[in-house]
């Protein structure tokens, strides 16, 4: 990180700098330090330059010209969501900053620090990476400036996007580089975008395709019957249709690219934003997935963004060289001790696998990781615990996670390599789980009990959320975690009761909630333990009505939760419920003008009702629930009935001086006053 470190390794230039926008702490959980240590395993000096100065280039020149690239990243979160929060107000704490301070990254960082790093040495590569840049590779709805932005290659002017997990492309990337191979050259890396020239192609092998063709949006004409030839215009031994086999059509499709509509199209039309959007989305198995190309700009500088397909998933093997590299497990010495909230909250966590076959539309996870699981072996998992007890001096015994994206999809994969390989459905697991799908819970229950059987581990539990239909069909996996790895809270994500809305989002039905909550129930008093579930649920996600959120107001109060934090749908760029969002169309479903409509709340007191209705318990929010209330005909459900939401009154503010004055209203609500059990509060 700095000059005094190099030349205390003896080094006289790096042979890649990192740049990112977070603490470094060299920890796997970190995208940095992974990235760092792999390409250190490959022989490779590298300098990371952390939350640089960005007013000026002289911070990026503090290690040198990178005799291979630059590689930028924004950090573990893109850096709007990391700065804004989801009323586009700016957060007060950075939890990947020393001592929490907020405002050490710019906005849209991935481009500042590429423009920085291109101005500090204009002959140097720039590569940019991590979720900023996979979810901005494409033109995409950016909500914080409400309008349709270009692909962050193109204002970025990186030489190379790397998107998805790309440790495969990133050594390839940097042992060619290494070779002598110029970076303009290098066109063939799965997981790699660029620009290039509207009429490039990688060779004459290669076909275009018009998404339009393939997908097309609006009204269609009937398809031309090929049989129908007129005889004149038939030549001498003419086949109307030719038959291809499979092997042809399989390598057709490996050298297609098909080609969205335009970035100043989709702009100007919400139609054809939903198509490419889905498009997109329809292109992202990596066992089937074809290139894309998008135009952006207009006359002589147009350029395409040419993205290839997604990278292949790591096997095993590799997901354990990669966690099992020397991390040094802390942050950097020049921090000198301060607090980064983000440390604090994985230091003793660990990462059993990745991706996520749920496809919630909310979520931006399978657009980065995909789909298809991969998993680490119970063998590393195992000797990660153990590095963690002899190597971490504040470790007391307690692994607070084994985890990932969610928390029970450990080394799950479709049964058939075939049928996975081909697949085209968004979710696996969505509208019902796939009979494809192996839903096995036993590695997991096994891992389980290995883990807290290590000698000076004293508690593992589970952090990450868990995918509860899928856990339903393991009785016996739902008993091993209440019983041994729940910390008296769990959570949970069923997001909405209502079907509009859980049918936008691509989750199951309330009543497989219910379902699991049985069993918690059942298992935790047979454990002789008092323990709860914490659910999440969103506010004003697309296609969600002001009845809807009532209704799980409603349910909210009958079950005697009363969440104190809340969170409100943020679309993040290229995922589906973003495109709804802006578009107001469905991408879940062929799109077209006068396709299914997706309403939703966008404006400030349509969104602050939704949240509102959320913290049906807190009095400050009873004034705008009434009014809401009597708009909508629903004049019932004022009063002081258990079955009722809200009361006519507020209550008495606190007088100056006395207990609670200058504090929040009095939480008690009608289910509590009416008898009702203890609300279990949580984050929702």
């Amino acid at each position: 990180m700095s000059r005094a470190e190099m030349g205390a390794l003896d080094w006289d230039v790096c042979d890649v700098v990192l740049v990112t926008g977070d603490a470094y702490i060299d920890h796997p959980s970190f995208g940095m330090a992974l990235v760092g240590r792999l390409l250190e395993a490959h022989g490779l000096r590298v300098g990371i330059i952390s939350q640089p100065d960005w007013t000026s280039a002289e911070p990026f020149r503090a290690l040198g010209r990178p005799r291979l690239f630059f590689g930028i990243t924004a950090g573990n979160m893109d850096s709007m969501v990391n700065r804004y929060t989801s009323d586009r107000k700016i957060r007060s704490e950075d939890a990947y900053t020393p001592g929490a301070a907020a405002g050490r990254r710019p906005d849209r960082a991935v481009t500042v620090y590429a423009q920085r790093a291109r101005e500090a040495f204009p002959d140097a590569a720039v590569v940019v990476g991590s979720i900023e840049a996979s979810l901005r590779r494409i033109a995409h709805y950016d909500y914080w400036s409400d309008k349709v932005r270009r692909s962050v290659l193109a204002d970025s002017k990186a030489d190379l996007l790397l998107f998805g997990n790309a440790e495969r492309a990133l050594v390839a990337l940097a042992q060619r580089l290494a070779a002598g191979e110029a970076i303009a050259d290098i066109r063939d890396l799965r997981g790699t975008a660029f620009m290039v020239r509207p009429d490039w192609l990688p060779d004459d092998r290669w076909q275009e395709a018009d998404s339009l063709a393939l997908d097309r949006p609006g009204h269609v004409a009937p398809h031309p019957d090929p049989y129908a030839m007129e005889a004149a215009a038939a030549p001498a031994g003419a086949q109307p249709v030719r038959i291809v086999g499979r092997a042809e059509r399989r390598t057709q499709r490996a050298h297609t690219v098909i080609r969205l509509p335009a970035c100043e199209d989709v702009s100007a039309d919400p139609v054809l934003y939903a198509h490419a959007s889905r498009v997109f989305h329809l292109e992202s198995n990596p066992g089937n997935a074809r290139a894309l190309r998008q135009a952006h700009g207009e006359g002589p500088g147009r350029r395409d963004v040419w993205l290839n397909p997604p990278p292949i998933p790591l096997a095993t093997a590799e997901m354990d060289f990669v966690y099992g590299l020397p991390y040094a497990r802390a942050p950097h010495p020049s921090y000198r001790g301060a607090r980064i909230p983000a440390w604090d909250m994985i230091k003793f966590s660990i990462n059993i696998m990745r991706g996520c076959f749920g496809g919630c539309t909310f979520c931006s996870i399978t657009e980065h990781e995909g789909r298809i699981i991969q998993s680490r072996s119970e063998a590393s998992i195992l000797r990660e615990i153990g590095d963690i007890r002899d190597r971490m001096p504040d470790f007391r015994g307690h692994i607070t996670d084994l985890g990932g994206p969610t928390a029970n999809m450990y080394r799950m994969a479709c049964k058939d390599p075939k049928i996975e390989a081909s697949c085209r459905r968004l979710s696996c697991v969505y509208p019902g789980i796939c009979e494809n799908l192996g839903t096995d819970h036993g590695p997991l229950i096994a891992l389980y009990r290995k883990a807290r059987a290590i000698p000076g581990v004293k508690r593992v539990t589970v952090g990450s959320g868990l995918r509860y239909d899928l856990a339903v069909r393991s009785p016996e996996y739902v008993k091993e975690l209440v019983s041994h790895h729940v910390s008296g809270l769990l959570k949970i994500a069923p997001e909405h009761t209502e079907a509009g809305p859980l049918s936008k989002m691509m989750k199951p039905g309330i009543a497989t909630y219910e379902k699991f909550r049985e069993l918690f129930d059942k298992y935790s008093q047979l454990a002789g333990k008092k323990q709860h579930l914490v659910p999440y649920f969103i506010a004003a996600h697309p296609g969600t009505t002001d009845e809807d959120m009532v209704n799980l107001a409603l349910w909210l109060k009958r079950n005697g939760f009363r969440p104190d934090q809340v969170q409100t749908f943020l679309p993040t760029p290229m995922a589906l419920a973003t495109t709804m969002y802006h578009s107001r169309r469905n991408p879940l479903k062929k799109v077209s003008a006068d396709s299914e409509s997706v309403e939703t709340a966008r404006a400030g007191k349509s969104r602050k009702l939704h949240k509102a209705l959320l913290r049906w318990h807190d009095p400050d929010n009873w004034p705008l629930i009434r009014e809401a209330l009597l708009a909508m005909g629903r004049r019932e459900l004022i009063g002081n009935r258990p079955e009722q939401l809200v009361p006519w009154q507020q209550p008495a503010a606190p007088r100056i001086g006395e207990r609670g004055a200058g504090r929040a209203p009095n939480r008690l609500s009608a289910a509590g006053a009416a008898g009702k059990p203890p609300a279990r509060r949580g984050r929702g």
